[in-house]
């Protein structure tokens, strides 16, 4: 089973990687900062970096502003907190649609990580999961100070919103889990990792933004991949090289963040008394797999579980009425 995974992986990097090395030039896309302010607060006049079509997301600017750097969140609605996270090579773009929706119920908080979407990059910043938890972890107590919310995770955002959920158990209404993972990896991620830290690969990750403009369309909806509005939304997060760095360091993260993921898994069941939601996109060949799936169930036998036949690994995109439908759920329960 883990052959044939592992070698559809490795064919479908394999023909992107490809198409992509046609062109060896060194991608630059030529963006400026959006010249209308799009702040929540009329009086900050913190500029986002990038233009992004406001039909697609029409939400206000918020900044947390940390030693001096801003960290970008959306802030929507009312009611029982919801905070949306978001993985590699994506930011708060990714959960519009379900900001969208769930916003008429709730208030739903999606931030962007240090060096991903509209948020500033933190001087030596070494772009590990466990910084990135503590900017999450910093954002919603120190600067928003909820008490309780409900906590939805996909991808990195798996590790990294856990890792303050299990921190946190008491302040947890209930827990969205989506295509991720929460221990050391083995298998078809680890397979994942090696390939990407390989050399040619990192090339490729900082000289042609391989995973925001060449991986990332390959996973997502035809429908969305086709859409120019969305697809320059998630690449326009990494105009220049060097802004790449934290999707090149995700992969690798993988196997290096290993004892922080074991750890994290210890703590897993600080949460079972929690209402859980499981949402897996099956064509998911890195975290979608039975194999995976079973795991989370292991750890939560009480959660629902939905199976997404026609998703793949980012969920949000291609199915954020599943996520609507499962917050509402577990926003039933509480209420």
């Amino acid at each position: 089973m883990f052959k044939k995974i592992n070698s559809s992986i490795a064919t479908l990097l394999l023909v992107t990687s490809t198409a992509m090395a046609e062109n060896t030039e060194v991608v630059i896309y030529d963006i400026n900062p959006d010249p209308v302010l799009a702040n929540a607060d009329t009086t900050n006049t913190k500029y986002r970096p990038f233009v992004v079509d406001k039909d697609e997301y029409p939400f206000k600017s918020h900044w947390y502003s940390r030693d001096g750097i801003s960290m970008h969140y959306v802030d929507e609605g009312e009611g029982i907190p919801i905070v949306l996270t978001h993985g590699n090579p994506d930011w708060s773009f990714l959960n519009r649609n379900i900001i969208k929706d769930m916003s008429k119920d709730a208030r739903v908080i999606a931030f962007d990580l240090p060096g991903f979407g509209f948020s500033d990059t933190p001087p030596g910043y070494g772009y590990t999961p466990q910084e990135h938890s503590e900017w999450v972890e910093s954002l919603i107590f120190d600067h928003l100070k909820l008490d309780k919310f409900i906590m939805v995770v996909q991808d990195w955002g798996g590790p990294i919103g856990l890792n303050v959920a299990t921190n946190h158990p008491d302040s947890i209404h209930g827990v969205v889990i989506s295509n991720t993972w929460a221990w050391r990896s083995e298998g078809n991620l680890v397979e994942f990792s090696n390939m990407m830290r390989k050399p040619e690969m990192q090339k490729k990750l900082f000289d042609q933004n391989f995973f925001a403009a060449g991986f990332m369309p390959k996973y997502i909806n035809k429908e969305s991949a086709s859409n120019k509005a969305i697809t320059d939304a998630y690449a326009h997060a990494f105009p220049t090289p060097e802004s790449r760095t934290g999707t090149a360091v995700f992969p690798k993260q993988i196997v290096d963040a290993g004892d922080w993921l074991e750890r994290m898994e210890s703590r897993l069941h600080t949460l079972s008394d929690k209402p859980v939601q499981l949402i897996f996109g099956m064509k998911d060949k890195a975290v979608g797999t039975p194999d995976i799936i079973e795991r989370w169930r292991t750890h939560y036998p009480q959660a629902d579980v939905l199976l997404l036949q026609d998703a793949d690994h980012f969920t949000p995109e291609d199915s954020p009425e599943s996520f609507s439908y499962s917050l509402r759920k577990i926003l039933k329960k509480i209420q």
